[in-house]
C-alpha cells in the first residue's frame, strides 16, 4: 500500500500537529481532527501545500457520537483507515491529591482516558473488519512513573497504559497492533502550562539526562515508525521517548 490513510486526533497543536505534518511529509493522506475550526482549516491547508490529500474533521473524543462520526466520516472520504493517532489529551488540573475533586478528575479522565478509549473502540471497528490497521495511543513517563503534583494525569495515563495493552491483546489475532509513545517533557503548550515558570521548567529539564526537553517532531517520528512496516513485530509496547528521564 504506497497511499496509507491516518488519523490524527488532537491535532491542532503539539505532538498532534507536528504527527499530522510528518505524515503529510510521508505522503499519506490524513484526516485531523479536533474542537476549533478555524486552526483545523488551516493545518488542514497547511498539510495540502505539502502534496497531502488532507481534510479536517471537527469532533470531541468525550463524546462518543463524535468520535463514531469522525471515523465513518474518515471512512467514507478515504475507504479506509490504516492508521489512528490519538494525541487528544489534557493536563487537567495540577496540584496534589488533598485538592482534587470529582470535577477536576472527570475533566481530565473524560479527556485522557475515555477520548483514549472511545476511539480506539471506533477505529478497531473499522481495522479488525480490515484485518489491518496500526493505533498509536500518547502516554507519558508520568505513566511509568507517577508524578508528586500530577496526580490524575500520572493516574489518566497509566490508564492508558493498560487500555493499550489490553486493545493490543484483543485486536492481535486480526492483524491491528495497538502501541504506545510515552514522552518525556516536551516543548508544547502542555508542558508551559505544566510548569508554570521559567524555574520550574528549568529544573525539569535539569532531571533529563540529555540537559534539554524533546520536540514535538521527535515525537511524531517516533509515531511514524510504529506505525510503518518497519515495526510489523510490535504490538502492545510502550516506547519511552525521554531523554533518558526513565532510565536514572
Amino acid at each position: 500500500m504506497t497511499t496509507p490513510v491516518v488519523l490524527v486526533t488532537g491535532a491542532l497543536t503539539g505532538i498532534g500537529r507536528a504527527t499530522a505534518l510528518a505524515f503529510a511529509r510521508e505522503g499519506a493522506r490524513v484526516v485531523i481532527s479536533g474542537r476549533r475550526d478555524d486552526e483545523g482549516q488551516k493545518l488542514a491547508a497547511e498539510l495540502q501545500t505539502l502534496g497531502a490529500e488532507a481534510e479536517f474533521l471537527r469532533s470531541d473524543v468525550r463524546h462518543e457520537d463524535d468520535v463514531r462520526s469522525l471515523i465513518d466520516k474518515t471512512v467514507a472520504r478515504f475507504g479506509r483507515l490504516d492508521a489512528a493517532v490519538n494525541c487528544a489529551g489534557t493536563e487537567g488540573t495540577p496540584g496534589p491529591v488533598t485538592e482534587q475533586t470529582a470535577e477536576t478528575y472527570a475533566a481530565t479522565f473524560d479527556t485522557n482516558v475515555l477520548g483514549t478509549l472511545l476511539s480506539m473502540k471506533h477505529e478497531m471497528r473499522v481495522m479488525l473488519a480490515q484485518g489491518s490497521g496500526s493505533i498509536v495511543n500518547i502516554s507519558s513517563t508520568y505513566g511509568h512513573t507517577g508524578a508528586a503534583g500530577a496526580s490524575l494525569y500520572s493516574a489518566s495515563k497509566h490508564a492508558v497504559e493498560g487500555l493499550t495493552k489490553s486493545a493490543a491483546l484483543e485486536a492481535a489475532p486480526s492483524g491491528v497492533r495497538v502501541n504506545m509513545v510515552a514522552p518525556g517533557p516536551i516543548d508544547t503548550g502542555m508542558l508551559k502550562r505544566f510548569t508554570g515558570t521559567d524555574e520550574r521548567k528549568a529544573g525539569l529539564v535539569a532531571k533529563v539526562p540529555l540537559n534539554r526537553v524533546g520536540r514535538p517532531e521527535e515525537i511524531a517520528q517516533t509515531i511514524v515508525f510504529l506505525t510503518s512496516d518497519k515495526a510489523s513485530f510490535i504490538t502492545g509496547a510502550s516506547y519511552l521517548v525521554d531523554g533518558g528521564k526513565t532510565a536514572q
